[in-house]
């Protein structure tokens, strides 16, 4: 199966949470071996999953740049062992495993990170039946081709003008760097389903689901409490029709 789904959207639309409520779907499927990627430096799917994190993409890259330094492995022995290296980064929980791209100590810009993290995608996919990766909010991992390796953009976006243009821009970015994949939108924070109706008639987006305002969402939030044990409220019914409708 080796599904990749990248949830991505602008800045605070909520696609972290959601991110969330997939890999909460995941742990509900025993048979299923699942991967949750963060990949904002913000390690936003990591505070709302209460996952720990064992080791960073950054961590690594830092600790393969050291060992060529200073020449303290052989070049091809250091690369045949970063399959090996990526595999112990990883922490468990149950059938989910997880990842974050983690932020380097220095300023300037994340091309490094980027491009280490797109050759970790590339390889860890193939050992996961699905793959939950929570983008960087935006267009930039998208424009550096970090995504390529990528099944399905979920493009998520509130109900706002921006937020919308958002998703739109990511889906025109996404064809022109990925190949074969596919795209579905999904609105949050909905609270009149008149309005879903309203924005599927006037977007060119297929709509994937819609998941609706619920009060549950914002105590999690607001009291750091972990998605992976949020209850069988209206958001995550919604998810799990949106997990349904996921391209096989």
């Amino acid at each position: 199966m080796n599904k990749a789904i990248a949830v991505c959207g602008k800045g605070g639309v909520g696609k972290t949470t959601i991110a969330a409520l997939m890999c909460k779907l995941l742990l509900e499927h025993n048979n299923i071996k699942g991967l949750a990627i963060d990949a904002d430096p913000g390690a936003g799917l990591s505070q709302a999953t209460s996952l720990p994190i064992k080791k960073t993409v950054n961590d690594l890259r830092e600790e393969i740049i050291a060992c060529s330094q200073e020449r303290t492995a052989d070049p091809s022995n250091l690369a045949a062992s970063i399959d090996y290296q990526l595999m112990e980064s990883l922490t468990e929980h149950q059938n989910l495993a997880f990842l974050a791209v983690g932020r380097p100590e220095e300023d300037g810009c994340y091309c490094q990170v980027n491009t280490f993290l797109r050759e970790a995608i590339q390889m860890l996919v193939s050992h996961f039946d699905y793959t939950i990766i929570d983008a960087e909010a935006g267009i930039e991992q998208l424009n550096r081709r970090v995504m390529e390796r990528i099944d399905f953009l979920m493009l998520v976006s509130d109900l706002s003008a921006k937020g919308l243009h958002v998703a739109k821009t990511i889906r025109d970015v996404g064809a022109k760097n990925i190949k074969d994949h596919a795209v579905g939108l999904v609105l949050n924070r909905v609270k009149e389903e008149k309005e879903v109706s309203r924005i599927e008639q006037s977007i060119d987006l297929p709509l994937l689901g819609w998941i609706p305002e619920d009060q549950n969402v914002n105590d999690f939030d607001c009291n750091a409490k972990s998605f992976l044990h949020f209850p069988e409220a209206p958001a995550l019914q919604a998810s799990r029709s949106i997990f349904a409708r996921l391209p096989e």
